[in-house]
C-alpha cells in the first residue's frame, strides 16, 4: 500500500450537493490506497451520482443517494454507515468541491494505522507562510470558533476546527451515536464534542489552504448566530458528562467552589456600588473587600480546574483498546 505504514482497508466518503464540475477530477486524483469511494449524493440538484455512474468506470466507486437533503453532516453519517457495512477499517472525509488534494491521504491515515490517533484532522494554520495568505476576516473567524470548539470538545491542543478533511477508525464510530450528530455545517465540531465523549484521541496535521473556485455553502450569519448556541450547549453537556455523571474529582469541586464564588463576589460588588450610590455615599473597603476576594479567589479556582481540564484530553488511542478487548473475548470464546 503506497505510503503507508501497515495495510487497512480505507473508504472515501464524498458528501455530494452542488460539486457535479468537480467530483470526476477528485475521483481521478484518489490514490491506488483507498479500497472504497463512497459518493454520497445529498439530493443534489445538479444530478452528481447519475454525473458519477455515467462518466466514471472506477469499481471502488459506491454511489449513495439521500432521498432528502440531510446537509453535510447528514451526508457523511450515511456515508459512515456504508463504510461500517463495508468492513472498513479508516474512512476519510473529503469534499467533492476538490480543495481537498486527495495526495494528502496518507498523511492523515499513518497516524491512525500505528495507534498514534483514532481520529486526524486537517490544519491550514500550521504554516505561516499559508496564514498571511488568507483573508482577515477568516483567520479572526477560525481564531473565535477554535477556542469556542476548544471549550466544547474539550480537545486544547486542536486548531481549524471547520476543517473538512478528516480520517477516522470505524471502531471508534461504532462507539458514537451517530443519529446524535448535527446535520449541518456544525458536522466537524459536534463530531469533536462526540469523540471526547468516549475518549478518542485527535491529532491536527499540517496542510496547505487550497481555494479555487468553487463556492461554499456556509453562511456567516449561520455561522454567528448558531455556533455559539451550539458550543454553550455542547460545553455544558461535556462539563456534566466528564466531571458530574461519570466522575466526580478535586476539579468538580473547583469549578462548582470557582462559579458560586465568582457569582457571589459580583453581586455583593453591584450591590454595595447601589446602596453607596443610592445615599451619594464611597463604599467601604470591607465593603470592596468582601466583593473582590471572592472574585479573586473564583477565577483561581475556575484556572484551576481549566488546567486539569487541558492535562485530561484523551493522550491515547482508544481503538487500539477496543481491538485487544475484542482480541481477548475471540480468544475466550
Amino acid at each position: 500500500m503506497s505510503g503507508l505504514p501497515y495495510s487497512a482497508t480505507i473508504a472515501v466518503v464524498i458528501p455530494c450537493f452542488r460539486v457535479k464540475a468537480h467530483i470526476l477530477p477528485l475521483l481521478g486524483k484518489i490514490g491506488a490506497e483507498v479500497h472504497r469511494i463512497i459518493v454520497v449524493d445529498d439530493r443534489c440538484p445538479e444530478g452528481t451520482a447519475d454525473h458519477v455512474e455515467m462518466h466514471c468506470a472506477d469499481p471502488r466507486v459506491i454511489i449513495h443517494r439521500n432521498p432528502v437533503n440531510l446537509g453535510v453532516g447528514g451526508a457523511m453519517v450515511e456515508g459512515y454507515r456504508r463504510a461500517i457495512a463495508e468492513g472498513i477499517d479508516i474512512a476519510v472525509k473529503l469534499d467533492g468541491d476538490g480543495q481537498m488534494d486527495p495526495s494528502l491521504l496518507p498523511r492523515f491515515v499513518a497516524p491512525i494505522l500505528v495507534g498514534e490517533a483514532d481520529y486526524t484532522k486537517g490544519n491550514r494554520f500550521h504554516n505561516p507562510r499559508d496564514v498571511r495568505q488568507m483573508p482577515g476576516v477568516r483567520i479572526f473567524g477560525n481564531v473565535a470558533l477554535s477556542f469556542l470548539t476548544k471549550l466544547s470538545s474539550g480537545y486544547w491542543s486542536v486548531f481549524d476546527p471547520t476543517n473538512g478533511y478528516t480520517a477516522v477508525h470505524v471502531a471508534v464510530l461504532e462507539q458514537l451515536d451517530l443519529d446524535a450528530l448535527s446535520r449541518r455545517y456544525f458536522f466537524e465540531s459536534d463530531m469533536l464534542f462526540r469523540l471526547n465523549t468516549v475518549g478518542a484521541r485527535v491529532m491536527d496535521i499540517p496542510m496547505e489552504a487550497r481555494y479555487a473556485d468553487e463556492k461554499s455553502n456556509l453562511s456567516i450569519r449561520r455561522v454567528l448566530l448558531e455556533f455559539p448556541l451550539k458550543h454553550a450547549r455542547n460545553l455544558g453537556k461535556r462539563i456534566f458528562y466528564n466531571y458530574f455523571l461519570r466522575d466526580f474529582s478535586v476539579a468538580s469541586i473547583e469549578l462548582l467552589l470557582g462559579l458560586f464564588l465568582l457569582v457571589f463576589g459580583v453581586v455583593m460588588g453591584v450591590t454595595g456600588w447601589l446602596e453607596a450610590a443610592m445615599i451619594g455615599a464611597t463604599a467601604s473597603a470591607g465593603t470592596v473587600m468582601l466583593a473582590a476576594l471572592p472574585i479573586i479567589t473564583g477565577v483561581q479556582l475556575v484556572l484551576a480546574f481549566l488546567a486539569y481540564d487541558i492535562a485530561s484530553q484523551p493522550r491515547h488511542a482508544l481503538h487500539t483498546r477496543l481491538q485487544r478487548g475484542t482480541a481477548r473475548d475471540g480468544k475466550a470464546c
